[in-house]
């Protein structure tokens, strides 16, 4: 508000004094400008020439800070606090999102490994032809992954020859494992042959110190022997054990490590592989694999898995042939499934998961097939697991550097 001083009249006097010496000079026009700033100047130009002193302020045109600047500089503050926290809450429920999916992801893949077992023994104890069923396995494999690629589910990969030569030997010791595996899932018991599997470590360690040169730590070392003596323990109590299931197994054993030191040896560099990712790689060696074991297959146990060579064995024909492709489909989803989960979990997390989905397999094949299991047995089975699981555990401690 203006002062009061500022509009204060003057004393009366004439405004232009007459002096005989000076004529008299015409008044000047006082213009008003329609501005509150202009009528302060005025207010100032005559309270000066009253003698009065008004506000510099006034004069000068300085009004105080404006109320609306504080109230859009308070909303920017609540706005900035508002988006603060939910961006927070947005994290969080990505975070939650990644946990529930991840977690889907490892039910999906003991469930599919669960029925790929049921299935494909269910096939094997009426149709004992590993090979033409390993074939079929592979056959279905390559047919889903040659349809993703057309439709574009999954990216093409842009692979090169010397690529292609090195996953040749991965491809080889790929479907020697999966063929040792069913060949030992149709001699003994689903539950004894990944009994038998929970030695995997074992040879990964032996292998990876004879041809990597990777020694391990003492404690990785000790925890071997609760998986070697829990196989054996079982193995000696076994209901279902023979020799050509057992050494089977062991050879899926053998394989399947070697596929993991050569994929370190051989495979082409890193910078090499951008646009195979775990999956196309996986998905490159089951089609290689189909072709690779195709003439085995022809020239061993001859194309057997037909409906009428099914129908002149006395078998149902729909049955074997839709549990055979259920369980091609299942052996082919938990793959690619594990393979997705190792894209986002560290490898150690992986082992971990992979031990409990050799538990539940071993528990729901008991429980479905009836399949008789002593008391030693059991405890020879859960020593052999809790020893790889210990090792998965061990795996992770990095020794410390040497000081000199």
């Amino acid at each position: 508000m203006q002062s009061a001083a500022a509009f204060r009249p003057c004393p009366a006097r004439p405004l232009v004094s007459r002096s005989p010496s000076r004529p008299l000079l015409p008044a000047r026009p006082i213009r008003v400008s329609s501005t509150g700033a202009g009528a302060g100047a005025v207010a100032a130009a005559a309270s000066t020439r009253c003698g009065a002193v008004g506000p510099r302020s006034l004069g000068h045109g300085l009004l105080p800070v404006s109320t609306d600047r504080e109230g859009k500089a308070r909303q920017r503050t609540v706005a900035c606090a508002a988006a603060g926290k939910a961006g927070k809450a947005e994290e969080e429920g990505g975070g939650f999102l990644k946990t529930l999916q991840l977690g889907a992801f490892f039910g999906l893949w003991y469930l599919f490994n669960i029925y790929f077992n049921i299935y494909n023994k269910q096939v094997l104890k009426v149709f004992p032809y590993p090979i033409n069923i390993t074939e079929v396995q592979f056959a279905v494999g390559a047919a889903v992954a040659v349809f993703m690629w057309i439709t574009g589910i999954l990216k093409r990969p842009k692979i090169s020859g010397a690529q292609l030569l090195a996953i040749v030997p991965l491809a080889i010791v790929h479907t020697m494992g999966n063929l040792f595996t069913n060949m030992s899932l149709g001699k003994v018991a689903v539950s004894f042959t990944h009994t038998i599997k929970a030695m995997e470590p074992f040879f990964s360690v032996v292998l990876s110190a004879i041809f990597l040169g990777e020694l391990p730590t003492v404690w990785v070392g000790l925890s071997l022997l609760p998986i070697v003596g829990g196989v054996a323990l079982a193995s000696l109590t076994e209901a279902s054990f023979n020799w050509a299931g057992f050494w089977s197994a062991m050879a899926s054993n053998v394989t399947f490590q070697s596929r993991n030191v050569l994929s370190k040896k051989l495979m082409v560099k890193k910078e090499d592989q951008e646009s195979l990712d775990n999956i196309n790689l996986f998905s490159i060696i089951t089609v290689m694999s189909f072709f690779l074991l195709a003439p085995v297959t022809f020239f061993t146990e001859g194309v057997k898995m037909t409906p009428s060579f099914l129908q002149s064995a006395g078998l149902n024909v729909n049955q074997v042939l839709t549990r055979s492709l259920l369980a091609a489909l299942c052996f082919h989803a938990y793959q690619q499934v594990s393979y997705m989960i190792l894209a986002v979990v560290s490898p150690v997390t992986h082992s971990v998961g992979n031990c409990v989905k050799r538990v539940v397999v071993i528990v729901t094949s008991v429980l479905f097939f009836r399949t008789p299991v002593s008391p030693i047995n059991s405890l020879g089975t859960a020593i052999a697991l809790a020893g790889v699981f210990l090792y998965s555990q061990l795996k992770r401690l990095k020794p410390k550097p040497k000081t000199a």
